[in-house]
């Protein structure tokens, strides 16, 4: 059941490029339990991937934002890109169930982007008693970070064993890998995290999502987004260049670079989202909670 949000179409069916107006980001009644928003009349097979945004916010929850998560229901299942230390509330607020995950992608480890882990795999365990395989990919260090955050979270827990099959699998970044049916992408980034920060792109039958995780600008963004279905970018300054993140006007001056069928920004402080006006007019969609794509 979709019960997020407002939704976006594909390009196949608007042929202008669509830039809604960031008033509709700005007022949103977040987390609302809305109606269904299945496509009438299409399965999923034909629809290819359908992004749900769960949070996009900075690691401050700048304007009500949670903490970043994406969720990619496809033919091969149900991924989650990144899971910050909020989306879990998120996710629940907004209905899903847990059960529902097959995979999760971390693109660094910082809490705002796997933070969440730990609630989940709890909730998991004790609250609806998971027995479905559970995958995890990201950068290297993650098994340990996890193992970590755990202890610090809930002192013994992860030592007494998980009730479902939990498999992590950490990704060099560059090396091929697959998740779902997807073909797994991933380039270093920069952004200091104590273990290689990366952008992420997943690929399969004929559609790319495509991700910068945080980062400064770096060419390494345009490999990852060129030819991508959605680019989704941080952009977490309005103005000023901040280290480990990109700003609004070296965005705005690379977004001719960035060869995506669509851009959308993401990671957005308050200095950005004073400018969510602009970034609209130059065709990027601003992001928010609760916001579905079709790809």
């Amino acid at each position: 059941m979709w019960k997020a949000g407002y939704c976006l179409p594909s390009p196949a069916s608007d042929a202008n490029h669509f830039a809604p107006d960031s008033s509709l980001y700005l007022n949103i009644d977040r987390f609302e339990r809305r109606p269904d928003l299945s496509y009438a009349g299409y399965a999923l097979d034909d629809i290819m991937m359908k992004m749900t945004v769960i949070g996009c916010g900075d690691a401050w929850g700048s304007n009500g934002r949670s903490h970043t998560c994406f969720r990619l229901d496809t033919s091969g299942g149900c991924l989650l890109v990144d899971f910050g230390a909020s989306a879990i509330v998120a996710w629940n607020r907004m209905g899903f169930d847990l059960r529902e995950i097959d995979a999760i992608v971390i693109s660094h480890l910082h809490g705002d982007h796997f933070g969440g882990l730990p609630f989940l795999l709890l909730q998991s365990q004790f609250e609806i008693r998971r027995t479905a395989p559970l995958a995890i990919y990201g950068p290297p260090g993650l098994r340990t970070r996890l193992d970590q955050a755990l202890e610090v979270f809930f002192p013994g827990v992860a030592g007494r064993g998980w009730r479902f099959p939990l498999e992590i699998h950490e990704i060099e970044p560059g090396a091929p890998a697959e998740v779902l049916g997807l073909s797994l992408k991933t380039a270093q980034v920069v952004h200091a995290s104590g273990a290689p920060s990366t952008a992420i792109r997943l690929s399969g039958r004929g559609k790319t999502f495509a991700y910068s995780g945080d980062t400064e600008w770096t060419p390494a963004l345009t490999g990852i987004a060129e030819g991508a279905d959605l680019f989704i970018v941080e952009c977490y300054s309005g103005d000023r260049p901040v280290t480990g993140h990109v700003n609004w006007p070296t965005l705005e001056a690379n977004l001719g670079v960035l060869k995506a069928k669509r851009v959308a920004v993401s990671h957005m402080s308050d200095s950005s989202l004073a400018r969510a006006r602009e970034m609209s007019r130059a065709g990027v969609i601003v992001l928010d909670d609760g916001l579905v794509i079709d790809l």
